[in-house]
C-alpha cells in the first residue's frame, strides 16, 4: 500500500463536499478521480498533500515514500530560465558534474593518485543516479511538453500561467516521486504534448493519481477510477470507458430497484386499503399483519443526482446550400512570425469537421478570420447560400461581463418573455438567484453554459466552435456530444479533447508546422492535412504518412534528442513516404470522384421524383382518365422512370457506404 484515505469528510459553511471517502493506492497503480465541477476533487487532493485539514478521517502513506503534486495553476517566482529551473531539480547531479570536471583537471595537472579514489567513487555515484543521461532527459521532457529549443533560454518571469504550469510539470516528472498527484495536467498542453505525457505515464514505474476531464487521456493512462458524487466515493476497475459503461449500468440497476420497490410498496398499500374496506374482523387483522410486513420491508431510497442534466437542442433555422464554406490560400502573420500560409479547404453541408494541431499553429486565428474578427494577410473565403453562422468563442468574448446571466439572454432576444428566459436558463442549470449573477463573476464552466444557451437560440445552420468542451464537466460534455451528433447542420470546431473528437467528428483537418519536402524544400509552413473519419482513423492514417506528432511523441517518450542526424534520417524516410503520399493523393481523388458521383446521383433522383409527380398529376386529369391510349402511355413512362429511380436509389446507397 502506497497511500490510503480513511473515512475523509470535509464541509464548508454552505455545504458538505466530502463524506466518508475511503480508498487506497497500491504500488504502480494508475488511478483517476472523476466527478462534476464542485464535487470536491481538488479539495480531496489538497487534503491528501496536507494543504487542508479534513473534518474527519486520516490520510496515510507508506514509510519513506516521496510525493509530487501538480496544482491546476502555478505561479513560479524565479529569475531562472526554463532550462535552469529544471536543472535546479537535479542540483545534486549538477554539483557532482562540476566536481568531476574539477577532479579531471587536477588529474591532468597534479598527481592523480591524490584524487583518484574520490574521482572513482564520485563517478560511480554519478553513473548510478543516471548522471550521464539527465541533461538528455531534461531535453526530452521539455520537448515533450511543447517547449522548443529556443524556449529553454526564456526567463520564467515572462511566461504565461499555462507555460509556468508546464514547467512545474516538467520539474515534477524529472523528480520521479513514488507517487505523482496531478490536477488537470492536460489543461495547458496541445495534442502532441498530451500524447507524449500519456506514453510517459503509461511507462512510469511509480504510482499516479490524476484528476482530469480529458476522457481520452484517462482511457489511455489509468486502470481504476474513483468517482466522487453526492459527497461519496465509489471505486471502479478499468479505464474511463469501462467506468462510464459500468456507471451507466449501475444507475440503471439503482433506478430499477427503486421502481420495483415502489411498485411493491404501492401494491401492498392497495391490498391493505382493500382489506380495510371489507370492514370485517378477519380482514382488518390481515390488513394489520400486512402493515407490519410493509414496515419491515426495506425502503429503497430514490437515486440521488447532484443536478439535472443540461438540456441542449440545436436546430438550424433553414437548410443551407450544399457548399457551406470555401477557403483558398489563406495566410496570416503577426509581426515577423508566419503563423500559416496556403491554407485551403472546403466544407459541405452536414459535415462535422475538427481542426486540430499543436498550440501556436493558428487554429483559433483561422476561426476568428472566418468570423471576420481578424483580417487575413492573403487568400479569401466564401460562405455558401443560406449559411447562418453561430460562433462559440473559448474566451467567451461574445458575452458582456457587465450583464447578468438573465440580461445576457434578454438583450440578445428581447422578444422572449421573462418566463421563457427563466425556463431556458433552468435547462442550462441556472435557477433561482443564479440567473442574476454577473457574467464577470461566473466560472469558466458557467460561462460555457451561457454561451451554449445563446448558441441554441441562434438557430444557426453552421456552427463554428473554439474549444467548446473547455471547463465543461463530464456530464455537460456528454450532453454537448449528443446535441452535436443529432444536429442536422454543419460544424467546424477546434478542440484538444480527443474523446470528444472521436465521438463527434466525421472529418479531421490537421494544421501542422513541418518541412514540406515534396513541395517547398526546407521552407517551414503550416498546411492542413485532410483525414476522412474520426480521431482514431486520423491516428492510423497519420501514422501511415509519418505524422510529425506521432514521431515526435515516440522519440521524446524514449528521452532521445532530435539531432541533425535524426533530421537526415527523417529526410531519408520522406522518400520512402513518397508512396504513402501518392496513395493518400489517390484516395483523395477517389473521395472527390465519389462526392461528384453522389451529387450527380442526387440531382438525377430529384429530377425523376419531380417527373413522376408531374405524371401522377397528368394521369389524374379528367380528359386523360377517359383516354385509354394516353393513360397507357403515361403509365408506361412512369414505370420506366420508377425503374430508373429504383436503380438510382441502390446506387445512392452504395455511394453512401
Amino acid at each position: 500500500m502506497i497511500a490510503a484515505c480513511h473515512h475523509i469528510s470535509k464541509a464548508f459553511p454552505e455545504h458538505t463536499v466530502l463524506d466518508d471517502i475511503t480508498f487506497h493506492l497500491e504500488k504502480g497503480d494508475k488511478a483517476a478521480i472523476v466527478g462534476n465541477n464542485g464535487a470536491g476533487k481538488t479539495t480531496l487532493l489538497r487534503i491528501m498533500i496536507g494543504e487542508m485539514e479534513p473534518d474527519e478521517g486520516t490520510v496515510t502513506y507508506a514509510k519513506d515514500i516521496s510525493v509530487g503534486y501538480l496544482a491546476q495553476n502555478q505561479d513560479i517566482s524565479s529569475g531562472n530560465t526554463i532550462e535552469e529551473e529544471l536543472l535546479e531539480v537535479r542540483r545534486d547531479l549538477v554539483s557532482m558534474e562540476a566536481r568531476l570536471a574539477l577532479l579531471e583537471q587536477k588529474m591532468q595537472s597534479d598527481d592523480a593518485s591524490s584524487v583518484i579514489e574520490e574521482y572513482t567513487e564520485l563517478q560511480r555515484r554519478f553513473a548510478e543516479e543516471n548522471g550521464y543521461a539527465f541533461r538528455g532527459e531534461i531535453t526530452g521532457i521539455l520537448r515533450g511538453l511543447g517547449f522548443t529549443d529556443e524556449d529553454r533560454s526564456r526567463k520564467i518571469g515572462i511566461l504565461s500561467g499555462g507555460q509556468k504550469t508546464r514547467v512545474a510539470l516538467g520539474k515534477l516528472l524529472l523528480l520521479k516521486p513514488d507517487l505523482i498527484i496531478l490536477d488537470e495536467p492536460t489543461n495547458h498542453l496541445d495534442i502532441g504534448s498530451i500524447r507524449w505525457l500519456e506514453n510517459y505515464l503509461m511507462n512510469y514505474r511509480g504510482t499516479v493519481l490524476i484528476v482530469s476531464h480529458d476522457r481520452y487521456f484517462l482511457d489511455r493512462t489509468v486502470s481504476s477510477v474513483i468517482e466522487i458524487e453526492n459527497t461519496h466515493a465509489r471505486v471502479f476497475s478499468g479505464n474511463y470507458s469501462a467506468y462510464a459503461e459500468r456507471r451507466k449500468a449501475l444507475r440503471e440497476e439503482e433506478w430499477k430497484a427503486f421502481l420495483n420497490n415502489q411498485a411493491q410498496r404501492k401494491h401492498q398499500e392497495e391490498v391493505i386499503a382493500k382489506l380495510r374496506q371489507f370492514n370485517r374482523e378477519k380482514s382488518i387483522k390481515r390488513a394489520e399483519s400486512r402493515e407490519k410486513m410493509l414496515d419491515k420491508m426495506q425502503q429503497v431510497n430514490r437515486p440521488v443526482t447532484l443536478r439535472d442534466d443540461m438540456h441542449l437542442v440545436l436546430t438550424p433555422c433553414i437548410r443551407s446550400g450544399r457548399d457551406v464554406l470555401h477557403v483558398e490560400d489563406l495566410s496570416k502573420s503577426f509581426d515577423d512570425r508566419l503563423l500559416f500560409s496556403g491554407v485551403s479547404f472546403d466544407i459541405r453541408r452536414g459535415e462535422h469537421v475538427a481542426l486540430i494541431g499543436d498550440n501556436g499553429t493558428g487554429k483559433t486565428t483561422i476561426l476568428r478570420i472566418l468570423n471576420q474578427l481578424v483580417e487575413p494577410d492573403d487568400g479569401y473565403l466564401r460562405f455558401g447560400t443560406n449559411v447562418h453562422v453561430g460562433y462559440y468563442d473559448q474566451e467567451h468574448h461574445v458575452l458582456n461581463d457587465e450583464n447578468t446571466v438573465f440580461e445576457e439572454i434578454s438583450d440578445a432576444h428581447p422578444d422572449m418573455t421573462n418566463t421563457e428566459i427563466r425556463n431556458l436558463l433552468a435547462s442550462f442549470l441556472f435557477t433561482g438567484d443564479s440567473v442574476f449573477k454577473k457574467i464577470a463573476d461566473l466560472s469558466g464552466g458557467e460561462k460555457g453554459r451561457v454561451s451554449l444557451a445563446k448558441l441554441m437560440l441562434s438557430e444557426a445552420n453552421f456552427l463554428i466552435l473554439d474549444e467548446p468542451t473547455n471547463h465543461l464537466d463530464l456530464v455537460s460534455k456528454e450532453v454537448l456530444e449528443n446535441a452535436l451528433n443529432s444536429y442536422e447542420g454543419t460544424i467546424l470546431y477546434v478542440s484538444h479533447d480527443r474523446y470528444f473528437i472521436n465521438h463527434t467528428a466525421s472529418r479531421i483537418l490537421e494544421l501542422t508546422s513541418r518541412v514540406l519536402i515534396s513541395y517547398s524544400g526546407n521552407d517551414s509552413e503550416s498546411v492542413p492535412e485532410r483525414y476522412l473519419g474520426n480521431y482514431d482513423y486520423y491516428l492510423s492514417k497519420s501514422a501511415e504518412v509519418g505524422s510529425n506528432l506521432v514521431s515526435l511523441a515516440a522519440g521524446q517518450a524514449a528521452g532521445t534528442q532530435i539531432t541533425s542526424s535524426a533530421q537526415t534520417a527523417a529526410g531519408t524516410s520522406a522518400a520512402a513516404g513518397g508512396d504513402a503520399w501518392k496513395q493518400q493523393k489517390e484516395e483523395q481523388a477517389r473521395a472527390r470522384k465519389k462526392a461528384a458521383d453522389l451529387a450527380k446521383c442526387e440531382a438525377r433522383i430529384s429530377e425523376l421524383e419531380e417527373a413522376i409527380l408531374r405524371l401522377d398529376e397528368e394521369m389524374a386529369l379528367p380528359e386523360n382518365c377517359m383516354d385509354l391510349a394516353k393513360l397507357g402511355s403515361l403509365v408506361t413512362e412512369k414505370e420506366t422512370l420508377e425503374q430508373e429511380l429504383e436503380g438510382l436509389y441502390e446506387q445512392w446507397e452504395l455511394l453512401q457506404s
